[in-house]
């Protein structure tokens, strides 16, 4: 791919799009290709040779040059096996790609799980994918969103956002509660604000926990297009189940949940955290929600910058999450983003969020300053997997100790159910619903939601 001795973009301005689309595992052929869309190319110009000089500059090598065998990925791989206990050829070698800097060849990780792992390959074989149809027209037709309830023994809740076209993950949050409309609604807002841009329509399953996104979609929608007064912009799933959110989940109990389940049962079975002590929990809380929102941040960075494994029954493009949401053109695909303005959010921000509503609260705030007064008397050791129960212990320890404040005076309740609920606005017909002869249905915001038609 020659540059026509043309001089090489900027560094400072090519290094941010070059680890990006690093992330994605394109090669070296197509991230060059990616990458004219970022610089003037009438101007500059940058070749396979030039680029590979300065991606190995960057510290950015291929698995041939990294020369990895199945003893060198052996610390590595036994390490994210504790908490990825199912991970497969595929999840493992990107694991090792995001988690650990490492590019390993697919021939290595077999022959690795061959020789050490040969039960657990049987195992993976014999599970069967089970199929659900369902199209979207392109990119931003819809988001779906869902609650996860499964680590709710823990007093934890997650939330997700789904883009199916692209299979994107928008948000995967975790907070100690999921079904506060105020709450998810403000995952919602946040995520259209920085992209600029929201979905024709939301969907969820019916829950008033939903409410204000069903709200704040309208209302945005019918002030950007007046045509849509009279019909609800959110689709609720009555009869249809929610497949993508769905999917997600799936994958995250296959994929993520496993090995951190396990170290959280640790804390439950060996007595250092019991749920229905007011104290643990919020010290658990104060120390597992933010560790455990980083990590779910990446897993939602490698799950987005991953290409799917290969489906032919699969109708939705093929490839990277990022790269079909962010480049829809080039999968043939279109974009269906209704682009916003900071009036807008604000306004329905301010309308339907209390801002100072305690559910915002990680725990009650006078409680929060003391135990981060015994955070950095600890000297604020670092969080790990290996160490977040020390932490949690030291802290635990410290706060039941203190005699001034003593910790009971600083708890109180940290959330007003009947503060947070909010009304579903009326006098909104649902959006149709279009199922087609073949089985599969569309439940996008195309036409009003009747989809792309032949004309």
């Amino acid at each position: 791919m020659p540059n026509q001795y043309k001089p090489t973009p900027p560094l400072d301005e090519l290094t941010p799009h070059i680890l990006r689309y690093w992330k994605t595992r394109l090669n070296d052929k197509e991230i060059v290709l990616a990458l004219q869309k970022h610089f003037d190319t009438e101007r500059y110009g940058i070749g396979l040779t030039k680029f590979r000089q300065i991606r190995v500059d960057m510290g950015l090598e291929r698995s041939r040059r990294q020369g990895h065998t199945i003893e060198t990925i052996r610390e590595a791989v036994m390490e994210l096996r504790q908490m990825f206990p199912h991970a497969g050829t595929r999840e493992m070698i990107g694991l090792l790609f995001h988690e650990k800097n490492m590019s390993v060849a697919k021939s290595v990780m077999m022959s690795y799980f061959a020789a050490y792992e040969p039960e657990l390959v049987w195992q993976r074989k014999a599970r069967r994918l089970k199929r659900k149809h369902f199209w979207a027209a392109g990119v931003n037709d819809l988001f779906a969103v869902d609650q996860h309830d499964k680590w709710l023994r823990f007093g934890l809740g997650l939330h997700t956002g789904v883009e199916p076209f692209s299979g994107r993950i928008m948000w995967i949050r975790v907070w100690h509660s999921n079904r506060n409309p105020q709450l998810i609604l403000s995952y919602y807002l946040d995520t259209i604000t920085e992209l600029g841009h929201m979905p024709l329509i939301t969907q969820s399953d019916l829950g008033t926990e939903n409410y204000g996104i069903a709200n704040a979609q309208t209302l945005l929608r019918q002030r950007y297009d007046p045509t849509l007064q009279g019909t609800l912009q959110h689709r609720w799933m009555r009869t249809k189940k929610n497949v993508m959110p769905e999917i997600t989940w799936s994958q995250l109990r296959r994929r993520f949940t496993p090995g951190f389940e396990t170290l959280l049962d640790e804390g439950v079975i060996e007595g250092w955290y019991d749920s229905g002590n007011t104290l643990h929990m919020m010290v658990f809380r104060w120390v597992f929600i933010p560790w455990l929102q980083q990590e779910l941040n990446a897993y939602r960075d490698r799950v987005n910058n991953t290409a799917k494994r290969r489906d032919r029954n699969k109708i939705l493009p093929h490839g990277v999450p990022n790269l079909i949401y962010d480049s829809p053109e080039d999968f043939g695909a279109l974009d269906f983003k209704v682009s916003i303005d900071h009036e807008g959010i604000d306004y329905v921000r301010n309308f339907y969020i209390n801002a100072s509503n305690p559910v915002f609260d990680i725990v009650p705030p006078m409680l929060g300053d003391f135990i981060e007064h015994c955070y950095d008397a600890m000297g604020r050791p670092a969080v790990t997997r290996l160490s977040v129960w020390d932490v949690y212990r030291n802290i635990l320890s410290a706060v039941q100790l203190a005699e001034n404040p003593h910790p009971n005076l600083l708890l109180t309740e940290n959330e007003d159910a009947h503060a947070s609920a909010l009304q579903l606005i009326g006098g909104h017909a649902d959006l149709p619903f279009n199922e087609e002869m073949d089985g599969m249905y569309y439940m996008g915001g195309v036409r009003g939601g009747l989809g792309l038609g032949t004309s």
